[in-house]
């Protein structure tokens, strides 16, 4: 995707969060352009965060361009917000959702929405249900469609790291019964709380809905464009519809950016969000 040659500004920040600082960065809309709305980036969780920084960044250069404003935040205890990742807990990163939705507005008025990848789009979801009348719009990046299983693929990792280190090898059970236990995990180098394992255990997007007022656009990437979404994600999303809400959905072809080691790109996803964004919002 080419992104036009002047870009708007872009404005680095920190505001006042429920539990402490939250870094974030906004990206204003073209001058040049008519505002076609306002979006909060949530972002994934761990180490998909800074796999996808590089994608964000893109998304709101682009979005800002065609007249849509872009603030990305850091979360409550990741990335360059204050706390430490075992200080992060569900309720915080959606109050976190509230104080940036109440700072965007203020910035600049108008409709807003949620555009959240994996967790951050799970979260997004769980945000617009909390409060239908505050976001107009919802974005999904392959949002998680079950907490559970992603936390148990989240402790593989410390599984794997166990392997050939000299120590009995754990398993995930053993690493749950820790989790119910009260006792914090070390994995991939973030400490997980057990009270933010246990809300990530029980984040199921079928059981939340948005309301019927906002328009969801829910996107995933495949190997090949037109594959349709997975067929959890699908049942999800005909579960919504069946309740009235307005869900749009595609799959684009590309790279899963959030799982590879080396910074990795979806050009397709850039220009399909763009082109969902950009054409105002009734």
């Amino acid at each position: 995707m080419t992104l036009p040659a002047a870009t708007p500004p872009v404005e680095p920040l920190f505001l006042d969060g429920p539990a402490g600082r939250l870094f974030a960065v906004y990206h204003a809309p073209a001058a040049d352009r008519p505002i076609a709305g306002a979006v909060i980036y949530l972002p994934p969780f761990a180490e998909e965060m800074n796999r996808a920084r590089r994608m964000a960044a893109l998304q709101a250069r682009a979005l800002a361009a065609s007249g849509v404003g872009v603030l990305l935040l850091d979360l409550y205890g990741t990335g360059d917000s204050g706390g430490e990742f075992a200080d992060a807990r569900w309720q915080i990163w959606l109050e976190d959702v509230a104080a940036a939705a109440h700072w965007l507005a203020r910035r600049l008025p108008g409709r807003l929405g949620l555009c959240g990848l994996r967790l951050g789009g799970t979260l997004a979801v769980a945000a617009a249900a909390a409060e239908p009348k505050r976001f107009h719009r919802l974005l999904l990046w392959q949002p998680v469609v079950d907490g559970k299983a992603m936390m148990t693929q989240c402790l593989r990792l410390r599984v794997a790291a166990s392997m050939g280190g000299g120590e009995a090898r754990e398993n995930t059970d053993q690493l749950r019964a820790e989790l119910s236990a009260g006792r914090p995990l070390e994995v991939a180098g973030y400490t997980l709380a057990p009270e933010l394992a246990a809300a990530i255990d029980g984040v199921r997007p079928d059981g939340l809905r948005p309301g019927t007022d906002v328009a969801v656009d829910w996107l995933e990437v495949a190997a090949e464009a037109g594959r349709g979404l997975t067929p959890a994600a699908h049942r999800v999303a005909e579960g919504w519809r069946q309740h009235g809400v307005s869900v749009a959905t595609a799959s684009v072809a590309g790279q899963q950016f959030w799982t590879t080691q080396e910074i990795t790109l979806a050009p397709d996803l850039l220009t399909e969000t763009r082109r969902r964004l950009a054409a105002g919002w009734a």
